[in-house]
């Protein structure tokens, strides 16, 4: 049976703990045995970090030790999956710059604030995550990232919506689902989930995190099926 660790906390305006319920029932829809950590302490230990096949942090803002970082780093270098949405994965330690590498993203503003009607492009629909599903809408908050050049956009959004210092730039399509690799793991991510309840008021927002989330979870064992090894980037030992 496969196996998630949910870590959940931070700022509570993201509802990590309702955030969190529905990530584990939808994991457990799929077979896994999902656990909800309230604590960081969760990632003290790399060995049992190493037994899982996934990683799903429901964490904003806040201050991570530079050694759990280093043993999440580890952890999906080896094939354990990472899948995140909204602040809660893509802002959750705004100090910690490996984090932000893992990661693939950082958040740096939501012009407009809550309520901003926006439309989900699909961008790569022969991606399983979001194939055989249309644009859609989305009222939430309209998140801009600093983005990864590495990840692989799955969908966008245009900016901008809201008149903002940065509407004097011309317009850009922001990713708003990408995933990536961080040495055999894979690493998804949403900017959807500002509340619970978009997920509820926007349905293909649920599919896509559902399937991320079990696409990434999918990566250790891909790793093992073809014999991929972590020695190829042994050197990242060095950046600690």
């Amino acid at each position: 049976m496969h196996q998630a660790l949910i870590f959940q906390g931070g700022w509570d305006g993201h509802e990590p703990q309702l955030v969190s319920a529905r990530f584990k029932r939808l994991l457990e829809e799929a077979g896994y045995r999902a656990e909800i950590s309230d604590t960081l302490d969760c990632l003290a230990d790399p060995d049992e970090l190493l037994k899982l096949d996934l990683l799903v942090p429901i964490w904003t803002c806040g201050e991570i030790k530079r050694e759990y970082t280093e043993n999440v780093a580890k952890a999906v270098g080896a094939g354990v999956g990472i899948a995140g949405c909204h602040g809660g994965m893509c802002d959750s330690f705004r100090q910690d710059t490996e984090w932000q590498f893992i990661t693939g993203g950082q958040w740096v503003s939501h012009p407009g604030g809550d309520g901003v009607e926006y439309t989900v492009n699909i961008a790569a629909r022969s991606n399983p995550i979001v194939a055989g599903l249309e644009d859609f809408k989305v009222r939430s908050e309209h998140y801009y990232l600093h983005v990864d050049p590495a990840v692989e956009v799955l969908a966008t959004t245009r900016f901008p919506l809201v008149t903002y210092w940065h509407a004097s730039n011309r317009p850009v399509d922001m990713p708003v689902v990408w995933t990536k690799s961080w040495g055999n793991g894979r690493v998804f991510y949403t900017s959807l989930g500002h509340h619970d309840d978009v997920f509820d008021n926007s349905p293909s927002a649920e599919i896509i995190m559902k399937r991320g989330m079990l696409w990434a979870g999918e990566g250790k064992a891909f790793a093992l099926e073809h014999g991929l090894t972590t020695e190829r980037f042994q050197n990242a030992a060095k950046m600690y």
